[in-house]
């Protein structure tokens, strides 16, 4: 069942689980005459194998059935690891203290005597409405700021950070599917120069305006683009050999010698190096990481910084 878009108006998908079948319908009718999307169960067994194929933020569970009573649901549904929050209501006709405790510490977030009312019933999903939504706004929040901590913020691309966390990602899927993949480190060669004339915010001028260009040079949701150093970025390209990659690296060093940078009253160009790495996956010879991958195109880069000029330099491993 495909996850609807928790600020939509449309009401929440509900999984009700109960038994006793006049109950059951008679819950039924109730939260679809409340406009409620509803998919029923007889006992917690059958429930949890519904729950884990579908989309259900919202659970009402009976508490005495056979197989797998309301408490067991619930411990189950709380050790699901989908990341996505399930606002549990418990039915029970049990309603001492003591009963009502044993299902809070359960994983229930609410509970209602049968038979319920229907505007008690009502009233108990508005709530659960309103801890979902605060639940979806924490998680879009949440990952709003992971996101922010993977940018770069002179130049709005990935860090270094989501570099170390993706190139392994690439390499495994390399393997995987056994095929080639390559990147490029990318200098700027006057970058402390052109600080030195027009000062340190020159420099993010600089980067950026560097950054948009290879952007606009890569294949978009297939290759990628991180910072790599103070005046250097690392580009990934997937399923990319050393000849292609080559290319690549010619084709963004004749963008970058391109660009006309308006500093102040100036116009600036710049130029780049080039250290290029890259493999071919094959199962029956494995031992690739980020580690060696980098540290090739980095001692490449060196090379290609020490002759001067536009230089590119690469070797491919293996």
């Amino acid at each position: 069942m495909e996850e609807p878009q928790q600020n939509s108006p449309k009401p929440f998908p509900i999984l009700v689980v109960d038994d006793n079948l006049l109950q059951r319908t008679v819950l039924e009718a109730g939260l679809k005459a409340a406009g409620h999307d509803v998919v029923v169960a007889e006992n917690g067994k059958e429930g949890l194998d519904i729950f884990r194929k579908g989309y259900y933020p919202i659970v009402m569970t009976d508490w005495v059935m056979p197989e797998m009573n309301g408490l067991e649901l619930c411990r189950a549904i709380r050790a699901d690891d989908s990341g996505r929050y399930t606002y549990i209501i418990l039915l029970t006709s049990q309603d001492s203290k003591n009963d009502i405790i044993a299902g809070l510490e359960a994983g229930a977030d609410e509970y209602l005597i049968k038979p319920a009312h229907q505007a008690e019933l009502v009233s108990r999903l508005k709530t659960a409405k309103r801890v979902l939504e605060l639940e979806s706004s924490q998680q879009r929040y949440i990952e709003e700021i992971k996101n922010l901590s993977l940018i770069d913020p002179v130049t709005g691309i990935f860090n270094r950070r989501y570099m170390e966390d993706h190139i392994p990602q690439e390499i495994k899927r390399a393997y995987r599917y056994e095929r080639a993949l390559s990147l490029i480190l990318v200098s700027i060669n006057q970058f402390r120069d052109v600080i030195g004339a027009y000062g340190h915010y020159s420099g993010d001028v600089v980067l950026k305006s560097c950054a948009d260009c290879l952007a606009e040079s890569i294949r978009k949701d297939v290759d990628w683009l991180a910072r790599y150093g103070e005046d250097s970025f690392v580009v990934v390209l997937a399923e990319t050999d050393m000849a292609g990659a080559m290319i690549v690296a010619k084709r963004l060093r004749l963008r970058i010698a391109s660009q006309v940078i308006k500093m102040y009253d100036k116009e600036v160009r710049i130029s780049a190096s080039f250290g290029v790495s890259g493999f071919t996956a094959s199962q029956q010879k494995t031992g690739m990481t980020a580690d060696v991958l980098i540290d090739n195109a980095d001692r490449c880069l060196t090379s290609a910084r020490e002759e001067g000029g536009e230089t590119i330099k690469g070797v491919r491993i293996g």
